[in-house]
């Protein structure tokens, strides 16, 4: 007959924090959030880390470009989805790699003889008000002018007139050359009183642009997440059906970590694609594994395959129906404290640290924080970053609230055979892991993060941590009645908003 566990399978809303002492000094602007993603070996430092425990998930509706830089930007990091052909997912990871710490390749660039109509139409596509003129109109052409939005007006000049008839021409244009460090080039930009710097190489090509705004951002979000080479830093998804060709390409790409994106990662598929990454480059790629929801999940990816990290969770995502469909799952706090207690046996048999990944169940901020209590070491997250102002979804309109659609990978939408065929050749999605749905817009990915991480730093305070180490080791967790739920809100009282309605306390309402 089948085993049946003892266990019960909890959530985190099941529990809560005990305080402990609060020492002199401590403050939540000093609580270091920095966590490992690769593995960490005894006596070493980790070869990767990112600068807050938040990464966003493998997902259509979640990780595109824009959204993986504003991540990257506020110390975070992205997994670029991979149910797409190799080919554009490979321009995503480049188009977020090229934002150098303050060097941004150029994506909206026109030709003398282009109109003011169509630079027009291009800067109001891009969002951008500074357009480079180039020879051939390409990020890399001869630089040959400058055009702002200040160089035109739109409802008075004639807007059959070409760009060469308003742009700045070079000779009147402040520009750096290649080799120019960062700092000098905002020197310029502050000296010269100018909002943009083309970077020029030898022969006069268009390499860069450095923006003052970039600058102020610079200064405003410190805890950037670069590569060595001063890049922002992104991760990429992979299957278990194509790795062979997709993660070389998405290594030259400059792909800085990688993981397997799977419902259910506890199969010698994933195995199989683990070692053949671990054979080809050995310890210079961080490729993680999962999901898996058991201790004897973790020593298969980890022990037999040797994964840098792991991803906990199956079924808890909001979208994510895989439990109600297949039957197969897992309470995701039971989850999450079974393979941290199994993480922590190994390291203290091995010497190895092997980072956790918590990867949904997360309904607020409350509850990120009781996942990095319990152990993971970060986690990562779908409708939480679906539904800021970066995420790749349009906008609409229903009923006079904007929201963003969000979709699960495992629906029909998707249409990601990578991720949930039989493994046996078929293409068919026979029946959906996921839901289409839609979620409110709550704002750019920066106030929402200061929100979630000022929180989280908070309460790290009350329980005396400065680390999320120390955070992990000193924590204290009792479960929770449903009575305590109920006398730990409002109660007895009327709340009255401007728009009549009473807070929602969870993420659909910060805006």
């Amino acid at each position: 007959m089948a085993t049946i566990l003892d266990d019960i399978s909890r959530t985190f809303s099941e529990y809560l924090l005990i305080p402990r002492l609060t020492r002199r000094g401590q403050r939540p602007d000093l609580v270091d959030l920095s966590t490992p993603i690769s593995a960490v070996e005894k006596n070493e430092i980790p070869r990767f880390k990112i600068n807050v425990p938040v990464v966003s998930a493998c997902m259509q509706s979640v990780s595109g470009p824009r959204l993986a830089i504003a991540l990257a930007r506020q110390g975070g990091l992205s997994f670029i989805f991979c149910s797409q052909p190799i080919e554009t997912q490979v321009e995503m990871v480049r188009q977020v790699k090229a934002h150098k710490a303050g060097f941004v390749q150029s994506d909206s660039n026109a030709m003398a003889s282009t109109t003011l109509r169509e630079v027009i139409e291009l800067m109001k596509r891009t969002g951008h008000s500074t357009v480079p003129v180039t020879a051939d109109g390409t990020a890399t052409g001869k630089l040959e002018g400058i055009i702002t939005d200040k160089d035109f007006w739109e409802f008075e000049d004639d807007l059959d007139h070409t760009v060469g008839q308003h742009m700045t021409p070079i000779d009147n244009v402040i520009y750096g050359t290649e080799g120019i460090s960062l700092r000098e080039a905002n020197q310029l930009l502050h000296r010269h009183k100018k909002e943009c710097l083309p970077i020029l190489s030898q022969d006069g090509r268009l390499t860069a642009l450095v923006f003052k705004k970039d600058y102020e951002d610079h200064r405003r979000n410190p805890r950037e997440l670069l590569d060595d080479s001063k890049r922002l830093c992104v991760g990429a998804a992979i299957n278990t059906h194509d790795y062979e060709k997709r993660v070389p390409a998405l290594v030259a790409a400059g792909a800085d970590v990688f993981c397997f994106d799977s419902s259910d990662g506890f199969n010698e598929y994933q195995a199989d694609g683990i070692r053949w990454i671990r054979e080809l480059y050995g310890k210079d790629v961080t490729v993680g594994g999962g999901n898996i929801v058991s201790a004897e999940g973790f020593d298969f990816l980890v022990k037999e395959a040797g994964a840098d990290f792991i991803k906990v969770g199956i079924g808890g995502g909001s979208i994510c129906i895989t439990r109600e469909q297949k039957g197969i799952g897992r309470g995701q706090a039971s989850a999450l404290l079974e393979v941290v207690r199994r993480r922590d046996e190994y390291q203290s048999e091995t010497g190895r640290y092997i980072p956790i990944c918590s990867d949904g169940g997360l309904a607020n901020d409350t509850q990120i924080t009781v996942a990095l209590a319990m152990g993971a070491d970060f986690v990562m997250m779908g409708r939480y970053f679906a539904m800021t102002e970066e995420s790749p979804t349009p906008k609409t309109s229903i009923n006079g609230q904007i929201y963003k659609p969000y979709w699960g990978e495992g629906t029909r939408r998707a249409q990601n055979w990578q991720r949930y065929s039989d493994d046996m050749g078929t293409r068919d999605l026979v029946f959906e892991e996921g839901v289409d749905a839609y979620v409110p817009l709550v704002g750019p990915v920066s106030e929402v993060l200061d929100t979630t991480l000022y929180k989280l730093r908070s309460t790290m305070v009350n329980v005396g941590a400065d680390s999320l180490a120390e955070f992990r080791e000193q924590s204290v967790l009792t479960l929770v009645s449903e009575q305590s739920v109920v006398e730990g809100g409002t109660s007895n009282v009327f709340q009255f908003k401007a728009n009549r309605e009473i807070e929602d306390t969870g993420w659909g309402n910060r805006n």
